[in-house]
């Protein structure tokens, strides 16, 4: 059996060859300029219901998470990603967006909140949100912020890579390190790499569907 550092790690390497393969789905072509503000403007409304979710997530988990420094861990996530929520929100109100009536859950929760919620042990929710979710914001966020500099919002750019991208590393780090903690069996390791992998899936099809149907890429993350 693998040690539970050699695990992680091995997990961590799994999933960033799943990123790459993600990273190179959607076209990476600036909008024109008389359609830019209105794509980083839609993202960023996507951003909204993505942070309204994590935010949720964390904090339905908590009451039901025994382990103490892993209920802290969620309880600071939660209020990181209501505090992205607001900075997001306040930063739309300076490109003039009027955000009046405006609902991020319109249509219910989304196919990866519905998955995510169902997982009941710590060692599936962590592996599914805080590692390999994270991690793929992580990687999606970088995506925008190179369509934000392309499209010539750099006041939007320069925002996440200050603002938001330093909460996610530390949320990624938060995965690790509980899974280096406490998937120390071979049936821990087992459902931690079955919820990783059907996450990598659920937003393989996500982005698909995004790209090809819905003709948007480089959608931000949580």
């Amino acid at each position: 059996m693998a040690t539970a550092g050699e695990f992680v790690e091995t997990l961590q390497q799994r999933i960033d060859l799943r990123m790459a393969e993600l990273e190179r789905v959607g076209n990476p072509d600036a909008p024109g300029e008389g359609e830019a503000m209105d794509a980083v403007v839609s993202r960023l409304k996507l951003a909204l219901r993505n942070e309204m979710e994590a935010s949720e997530l964390a904090a339905m988990w908590m009451p039901s998470t025994p382990e103490i420094d892993v209920k802290l861990g969620l309880a600071r996530q939660a209020g990181d990603e209501a505090r992205h929520y607001r900075l997001i929100e306040e930063h739309l109100e300076t490109l003039e967006v009027d955000l009046t009536g405006f609902d991020p859950l319109e249509g219910g929760y989304s196919p990866m909140f519905q998955l995510l919620r169902g997982y009941e042990s710590t060692i599936e929710r962590v592996a599914a949100a805080q590692l390999t979710r994270e991690s793929l914001a992580l990687t999606k966020n970088e995506q925008f912020i190179a369509f934000c500099d392309g499209a010539g919002a750099a006041a939007t750019a320069e925002f996440y890579r200050t603002e938001i991208q330093p909460d996610e590393q530390w949320h990624v780090r938060l995965g690790r390190r509980t899974l280096e903690k406490y998937a120390t069996t071979p049936d821990s390791q087992v459902l931690a790499l079955a919820a990783s992998t059907a996450v990598l899936d659920l937003a393989e099809r996500i982005q698909n569907r995004q790209v090809h149907e819905l003709g948007i890429s480089h959608a931000p993350g949580c």
